[in-house]
């Protein structure tokens, strides 16, 4: 019994050792972008919004929740590039405000809400229109490649550092966002929170630089090691604007939190 029992511990080490090797963390990693070639990939976020608007001293609010789905496929990939072949598949909106509530499901247009039919054209000419976008190694988008509207990948794909990272590190990126037609710059600052063999986790800030808009947003994302992609992320935003409508000029502030994950 003794001499069995003797045999059987070092095996449990072993299987111990075994179970727990792909969870020991990394002291560091060099994060390139490198997709897996030949791979479809699909993007899905949620978010949930809400609009306070002050129009001509009553204030109104609209709460929005839309749902997009985008597929990607890497094309062709090397050290050096990733030529990725893209499109939306699908939105799916809903808007509730006085009382009201409207819907629009891209994937079935006749329980489209009457009222959104002649506001959802520039969505419906962007979903299942194939794109090819090309970025190099550190995740920054080609000059020549084509501009995605409604597009997920800047959630999915970020600029990388040069730099090897570890737990505390920090870079910086900058992106150009769209909103409601005025268009921003946002500085982006990224923090890496944990490393292991399965994901590089960052938290991160971003703040606008516009004349029109202030504000920004921050959260957390996961890294895959291995292909730089970002696999889920979770984000609060929170703007204040103008909007210009009909000669008036109507403040108004955007709160709200979304998710992405892709699989």
């Amino acid at each position: 019994m003794k001499k069995t029992i003797r045999r059987i511990t070092p095996a449990l080490l072993v299987l111990v050792a075994l179970a727990t090797l792909s969870f020991m963390p990394a002291d560091s990693v060099k994060l390139r972008l490198k997709p897996e070639q030949g791979k479809t990939y699909t993007a899905t976020s949620k978010a949930n919004m809400m609009t306070m608007m002050e129009v001509q001293g009553q204030s109104m609010s609209m709460t929005q929740v839309m749902e997009t789905r985008q597929s990607f496929t890497a094309k062709e990939v090397s050290d050096a590039q990733s030529v990725i072949e893209t499109q939306v598949e699908a939105i799916k909106m809903s808007i509730s405000q006085m009382g009201m509530k409207l819907e629009y499901d891209s994937e079935n247009p006749e329980k489209t809400s009457p009222m959104l039919k002649g506001q959802t054209k520039e969505i419906e000419e962007n979903i299942k229109k194939p794109a090819t976008v090309t970025y190099d190694a550190l995740g920054k988008l080609a000059e020549d490649s084509a501009k995605i509207e409604m597009s997920q990948l800047g959630n999915v794909i970020i600029e990388l550092p040069e730099n090897e990272l570890s737990v505390g590190s920090k870079w910086n990126a900058e992106k150009t966002q769209n909103i409601s037609g005025t268009e921003m710059k946002v500085n982006i600052e990224y923090t890496v929170t944990a490393i292991s063999k399965k994901s590089v986790d960052v938290s991160f800030k971003g703040t606008v630089e516009s004349t029109e808009i202030t504000g920004g947003y921050d959260g957390t994302a996961s890294i895959n090691p291995q292909t730089g992609l970002i696999m889920s992320s979770n984000t609060k935003t929170n703007i204040s604007m103008t909007i210009s409508e009909q000669g008036l000029s109507i403040p108004a502030t955007i709160a709200g939190t979304t998710t992405m994950e892709v699989k």
